[in-house]
């Protein structure tokens, strides 16, 4: 079913040891990986010190984008989930003190955006 909601676009909760090990190039020392959601081929990776969102981009995937939000810079955060007419949710994310939103997805209905926007309360709040 896994791989089905992928390529529907639901989130997927991953491992958080296997991303540990899988990007342990771009993470720094210390930095411990306590979370992770796929959708399709971008991530979201909740680490003890940042949120990193990886946007997989192209056809073939070669070219990615990796943005980093320090829980800290975040101020605030919208998840609105799908409706009836809407298919879509979106996850919105405020940092610093930018007037428009630094992080805009776009999730498919069946995303776990419950379980998102619990995790990043979590780390925001905490």
């Amino acid at each position: 079913m896994g791989i089905i909601n992928g390529l529907l676009g639901n989130a997927t909760t991953l491992n958080p040891e296997e991303v540990q090990k899988k990007h342990a190039d771009i993470l720094t020392p210390g930095e411990e990986v306590h979370a992770a959601f796929k959708v399709i081929r971008d991530s979201f990776i909740f680490t003890n010190k940042r949120l990193i969102l990886i946007d997989v981009q192209g056809i073939t995937g070669k070219k990615v984008e990796y943005l980093t939000i320090p829980y800290k810079s975040i101020k605030y955060f919208t998840v609105e989930t799908a409706g009836r007419f809407d298919l879509d949710a979106e996850l919105k994310i405020w940092a610093s003190s930018s007037p428009q939103p630094t992080v805009n997805k776009q999730l498919k209905k069946g995303t776990d955006v419950i379980g998102l926007q619990r995790t990043l309360a979590h780390f925001v709040i905490n």
